[in-house]
């Protein structure tokens, strides 16, 4: 593996070696320079004939330099300018335009200003309890078209006396920050599944207009992926409820990205091949479905990334 391999992804895949019909366990290089921070080895989780690990590649855009001296002109904003991978995941949900890309990085870490309760601090060491309660996860496999695929579960899964909504917020901004790390995802982005089956009147009371404008802005604004689509699946009568919350704080690009399926699955594979699809939602996928535990146990082992990650952007408050 050459030197300049430095772009980590996260996946599941099955390696068999067909000589053998035997798993061949891919071996990573070992003191590899990691997008901020250094580790010397590449986390590996075994779970049957699949491997949840670390994949990296080399990558090196030609518009990385415009955007490096645009960042050089933000004394304010302390970032890691000699990082060509770093500035790639900015450009990417941008098109490659580097004035674009300037102005995602200035809204991504304004957002974390004006959100510094959510973000001090964060870790997934520090968030296990979202991950144990298993109602977040991302599927192993990708959609038709490459992208990531975000399961939440917040209607019976959720025991709203065990796990808060600035909980399951959290738990979806380390998921997100470690989508941004893997190249396909910045090409192709990501669809969030929100399954609200068994949601219930006393759940419904736990969503604030506060909380739904900060995912709104957040979804719209701060994100620094492609955000494809929203699909809200099982949603009861008083889910109405609940969006009549989000609804006034969407702009048309993101309202138009929300397509409510309830229980129609045909619906929902309109737009998700079946064979991208858990059996759940009406698909013939064939892989062990990872659960909050699993990708805790991974995620936590780049505890020192997401330290490197949470070390950049404002050195002062700015005007919001």
């Amino acid at each position: 593996m050459p030197k300049g391999i430095v772009v980590m992804c996260l996946r599941i895949y099955r390696s068999v070696d067909r000589r053998t019909n035997t798993i061949d366990i891919h071996e990573f290089e070992h003191q590899l320079q990691l997008q901020c921070s250094e580790m010397d080895e590449m986390p590996t989780i075994k779970l049957g004939d699949y491997t949840l690990q670390m994949e990296l590649e080399d990558l090196k855009p030609e518009a990385v330099n415009e955007l490096r001296e645009l960042l050089k002109e933000e004394k304010d904003l302390y970032v890691p300018l000699d990082n060509d991978i770093w500035l790639v995941r900015f450009l990417r949900p941008t098109k490659f335009y580097p004035k674009s890309a300037l102005e995602l990085i200035k809204r991504y870490y304004a957002f974390k200003v004006k959100h510094v309760n959510m973000y001090d601090g964060l870790l997934p060491s520090t968030e296990r309890n979202i991950f144990q309660q298993n109602i977040l996860t991302v599927q192993p496999n990708r959609d038709q078209f490459g992208r990531r695929i975000l399961i939440i579960e917040l209607g019976k899964k959720w025991k709203t006396d065990k796990v808060c909504l600035d909980e399951v917020f959290k738990g979806c901004v380390l998921f997100l920050e470690a989508a941004m790390l893997e190249p396909e995802t910045q090409v192709c982005g990501a669809i969030v599944i929100f399954d609200m089956d068994g949601l219930s009147l006393s759940q419904t009371t736990k969503f604030t207009p506060s909380f739904a404008k900060r995912i709104v802005d957040w979804l719209q604004d701060s994100v620094p992926l492609r955000i494809k689509n929203i699909h809200i699946v099982n949603q009861p009568y008083i889910f109405k409820a609940v969006f009549a919350l989000f609804k006034p704080f969407l702009r048309e690009k993101l309202r138009n990205r929300i397509i409510f399926h309830g229980s129609d699955r045909k619906s929902l594979q309109q737009y998700i091949s079946t064979k991208c699809l858990p059996e759940c939602y009406g698909g013939t996928l064939d892989l062990p479905r990872i659960d909050g535990e699993q990708w805790l146990e991974l995620l936590e082992k780049c505890d020192n990334e997401f330290k490197a990650i949470n070390s950049y952007g404002y050195k002062k408050k700015v005007v919001l």
